[in-house]
């Protein structure tokens, strides 16, 4: 592999020294053309058959696109069929313009023109290559015969969009193929010729297309190509800069981004970077980069499952789970300390009341695209005590106390360190619930009733409540400053347990008439150690209650534990 590395060289810089687009930011967005129904389509293993490139012209159009490469009619009776079903079915909106796509040779442009008769508006795009590369090895021709070819294309679609569309509104898109590999001063003089023998009506202006068609070198040297091209192209006034970047080393959309910065204004590309060897700019991700900038991207992305269903019908590609944006593990943390932060970043929002997103390590809020906030936080082997908490307060309501916390990630970590596997939210609420809720043993409640009343020092409270005790029903009584106090004295005159208060906490569990409350208790056995009770009940007094049974049982289980563990150890020795 070293020595391999000898076959390639470094790419040139272009030398611009009083480069501006360093300094500039992306303030609205660029005019969109999606490729996907030529680009897009060509580099699948099977082209789109006629249902699917609809289904998936009808999803672009419903993005917001206004324009869009529908085809290369000259390159196939499929391609030009499709051009005509489009047209003669009228499923084009006033407000879309159809692209299509030839090179620059006459009878495919003269095919490409009687594919168009009837539309109302059409984007004709011609290209021939232009790079020293291809002219040497592919093409074999001169600078001077390349630059005859490009005036000659542009001249031939003058020529047949007169003959064949004259009710038609032509625009013209001119590409130097292999842009990034062509000499500068030459792809400049080629586009001028281009552009004066188009000879733009006033108000009118060409679409000069510079393809990144091989990513050859750093986004910063294309960004370099694109403003050195935009200060040299004397017909700069009467063109549209528009930008075709490949991903041949990963860096389409950074490349895209710079571009627009050196001066370019419209993007092609594809719906999550379909397209030739690694595909296309994902127009996608260039959308939603603007749109968490605080800029209108222009594109509808509300319902981004909707897009990745259609998208993978028509293709039969699969959007990867970590793909910017849309893949089904983005906006998704495993990580306890990126939990905790997530978790506290929901809650800092919630408080304040205030509408900008600030939560760490999301960067948009997942409703933007039409994502819930469940898939957030999951729990595997590498997550903490704030993952589990946020599952149970998101997705189930438990608001538990933050000193709950961490025997909650304990108690989660032994079932992810027993299965090795993700813990699915279902598997977290069965394990909080048995652990805290359904717990009726040594002591459970049966019924109680309450009573208050006023006396020389201030409001009593009595209650009267029948609880099981190691399977015996019993009748305890007993009065204090209130229920919780009351049921507690009664508890310890019944010789339930001995223990003090730490905390109580309680909140409503869901909304309306069916709501229900849920307490948390905190209480310490008689050696200091601490547990948590919870309980639930239409009633707050009643959830009240059986959190202080919770405890209580939670508290005794782990003596019972314990005394099993001595004697096991105990047995193990004498056999020893």
């Amino acid at each position: 592999m070293r020595n391999s590395a000898k076959k390639y060289r470094s790419f040139p810089p272009v030398g611009l020294k009083d480069r501006t687009w360093p300094n500039k930011t992306i303030t609205k967005a660029p005019r969109w053309c999606s490729v996907d129904l030529r680009d897009g389509n060509q580099a699948l293993i099977t082209p789109m058959n006629l249902e699917q490139k609809l289904n998936m012209f009808k999803l672009l159009v419903d993005i917001g696109f206004k324009e869009i490469e529908v085809g290369f009619p000259s390159a196939s009776q499929v391609e030009f069929d499709f051009v005509r079903t489009l047209i003669e079915r009228k499923l084009i909106p006033a407000d879309v313009t159809i692209q299509v796509l030839t090179q620059a040779r006459e009878h495919l442009i003269e095919t490409t023109c009687r594919s168009l008769v009837g539309a109302k508006r059409a984007l004709i795009h011609v290209y021939n290559s232009t790079s020293e590369l291809q002219r040497r090895v592919v093409f074999r021709m001169g600078k001077k015969e390349v630059k005859e070819l490009a005036v000659k294309g542009t001249a031939w679609t003058r020529q047949y969009s007169e003959k064949y569309l004259n009710g038609t509104d032509v625009f013209y898109e001119y590409s130097p193929e292999s842009f990034m590999g062509t000499e500068l001063d030459f792809a400049v003089e080629v586009c001028d010729a281009v552009v004066d023998e188009w000879k733009p009506k006033a108000g009118e202006r060409v679409i000069i297309n510079l393809p990144n068609t091989v990513e050859l070198a750093t986004p910063n040297i294309y960004a370099d190509q694109i403003e050195w091209f935009c200060r040299h192209f004397k017909s700069r006034d009467k063109a549209i800069i528009s930008l075709h970047c490949h991903n041949d080393r990963g860096s389409a959309v950074a490349a895209s981004e710079l571009g627009i910065m050196a001066g370019a204004e419209r993007v092609e590309g594809t719906l999550f970077g379909n397209g030739e060897r690694t595909g296309n700019v994902d127009i996608i991700t260039l959308a939603l980069n603007l749109h968490t900038q605080g800029i209108d991207p222009g594109l509808d992305l509300h319902d981004m499952d909707h897009c990745i269903e259609v998208y993978e019908s028509c293709t039969d590609l699969t959007v990867p789970p970590r793909h910017p944006y849309a893949g089904e593990l983005v906006f998704t943390a495993f990580s306890g300390s990126h939990q905790d932060a997530i978790d506290k970043g929901f809650r800092a929002m919630k408080d304040s009341g205030k509408t900008l997103w600030e939560v760490p390590y999301i960067p948009m809020d997942p409703k933007d695209v039409g994502h819930t906030y469940e898939a957030v936080i999951r729990i595997n082997s590498q997550s903490g005590k704030g993952g589990v908490a946020h599952i149970l307060r998101v997705e189930f309501g438990y608001n538990t106390p933050k000193a709950m916390h961490p025997e909650l990630g304990k108690m989660i970590q032994r079932i992810s360190d027993a299965t090795g596997q993700e813990v699915l939210p279902g598997v977290i609420r069965k394990a909080f619930e048995d652990e805290y809720l359904n717990r009726s043993s040594p002591v459970s409640l049966e019924s109680f009733k309450i009573s208050d009343q006023s006396g020389l020092n201030g409001d009593v409270t009595s209650i009267s409540a029948v609880i099981k005790k190691d399977g015996k029903k019993r009748t305890v009584k007993d009065t204090g400053n209130g229920p919780i106090d009351a049921f507690s004295k009664a508890l310890k005159r019944a010789g339930a347990g001995h223990y003090t208060f730490l905390s109580y906490e309680e909140h409503a569990l869901g909304k309306g008439e069916d709501a229900r409350a849920v307490a948390y208790i905190q209480i310490a056995d008689e050696h200091g150690k601490a547990y948590f009770g919870v309980g639930t009940d239409f009633n707050i007094v009643g959830a009240s209650l059986r959190a202080l049974l919770s405890a209580l049982n939670r508290s005794e289980q782990s003596k019972t534990d314990k005394s099993k563990q001595k004697a096991s150890a105990t047995g193990a020795k004498k056999h020893t």
